[in-house]
Formats: C-alpha cells, sequence, structure tokens
C-alpha cells in the first residue's frame, strides 16, 4: 500500500514528486475555479476562492481541497484525475520526449495516480453508537458526535473553502451544525424540516407553519 511513509522510497528523485504533487495542486485548483465560473459565472467568486488558498502551503492546499470536495461533492463533476495527471506531468518535464516517458511508465503512472486520489478523495462516513450516528472523517477521527437521530451532509456548491453545514435531527427537531469536531450550531436544532435550495441563502426551514431561509454564517441567524 502507498502511504505518504513509504512513497519516497519508491522513487529514485523524491524532487520529482515534491512538483507532480505541486504541478496536480495547481491544476486542481485551476479545474476547480472552471467549475466555480461554470456555476456562478462570477468574476468576484472566483477570486474568493482562489484568495482562501492564496497564501497556503502544498500540503495545507492539499487537506483544504480535499475536505471542500468532500462537503461539495459536484466539484468533482467532469474532472479527471489522469488529465490532471498529465497535464501536472507535463508542467513537470523540460522535453516532450521526457514527458511521453514518464507517461509511459505503466508502474509510475499508477502510483502517482493513486496517491492523488488519496490525496484528495478523503471522505467522511456516518457512523452509529448506541443507536445514535455522528461522523468520522477520513482518518477516523469524529467530526460529529453520536448524538443525532438523523445526519444529512449535503453536497451542494460554495464559492470558497468553507465548511458546508451538516442537517441533524435530534428530539424530533432539525438544525444546521458544522462538521467541525466541536458540533458548532450554524442553525438552532427546532425546526420540523430542512431542505435544500440551489442558490443562497441554501438551506430553507420549516416550523410550523411558517418557512424560513437560513443563514449560515458560524454563528447562526434567520
Amino acid at each position: 500500500m502507498i502511504t505518504p511513509d513509504n512513497f519516497e522510497t519508491l522513487y529514485s528523485d523524491p524532487i520529482e514528486k515534491q512538483e507532480i504533487s505541486k504541478f496536480v495542486c495547481n491544476e486542481i485548483c485551476r479545474q476547480i475555479h472552471r467549475y466555480i465560473k461554470g456555476m456562478s459565472g462570477s468574476h468576484k467568486t472566483m477570486l474568493k476562492f482562489e484568495d482562501s488558498l492564496r497564501n497556503m502551503t502544498v500540503p495545507e492546499k492539499e487537506r483544504a481541497i480535499a475536505a471542500y470536495i468532500d462537503l461539495n461533492r459536484h466539484a468533482l463533476d467532469g474532472l479527471d484525475m489522469k488529465m490532471v495527471l498529465v497535464r501536472a506531468m507535463a508542467n513537470y518535464c523540460d522535453t516532450f520526449a521526457y514527458m511521453m516517458e514518464m507517461v509511459n511508465d505503466k508502474r509510475k503512472w499508477a502510483l502517482y495516480l493513486k496517491s492523488i486520489r488519496d490525496t484528495y478523495f478523503r471522505f467522511h462516513k456516518v457512523f452509529e453508537e448506541n443507536g445514535h450516528y455522528g461522523l468520522k472523517d477520513y482518518d477516523g477521527n469524529v467530526i460529529v458526535k453520536p448524538n443525532y437521530e438523523f445526519i444529512r451532509t449535503p453536497y451542494v456548491y460554495v464559492d470558497d473553502i468553507r465548511q458546508t453545514p451538516v442537517i441533524v435531527q435530534k428530539d424530533g427537531k432539525m438544525g444546521l451544525i458544522l462538521a467541525d469536531g466541536h458540533d458548532t450550531i450554524v442553525a438552532p436544532i427546532r425546526y420540523d424540516d430542512i431542505s435544500l435550495r440551489d442558490e443562497e441563502p441554501y438551506f430553507v426551514a420549516r416550523i410550523g407553519e411558517r418557512t424560513v431561509l437560513l443563514d449560515t454564517a458560524p454563528k447562526g441567524r434567520e
């Protein structure tokens, strides 16, 4: 199994791995940039996304993008990791012949492709404890405590690297929290139902006969 710890031992040139990772990260950022442009058509929105990543190191960007993809799965639409890797290799190589040598090295290709998927496809999982549900991240860390009768992670579009709230139900009522390990409340757990919209604010709630749009700022307010 390839891991960050043993990846270096499989290559004679660790600089190559470092540079390919950087170019892969840049290419995935570019692809998400295109996704945002296609969804919103807003130059301001694209700048907002890029500003979120601007001062991060490559490993920090990798973690941030993986978290973004986890809760914004539509960003994967049209994202072909083979093309991402080809573009990264092309950016790394200084001659066409060198690029073709890399592309045609089946073992290296497979190892790089697996490493990319392991880096960016790090999806959370729902788990059950004593009849209640919580969430764990890819590494098994609890990001939502098992305190809820129902959990739904809505994979909706957002325009920067930020968390999408999780819909939860407790004592028959529904609300919104962040999957941040602290169950930070975004919208109070008092609604009879919460559903999604295609534009901001993304959540609409029903309480009795009244329908309200939910502001998903961290402290939550209607």
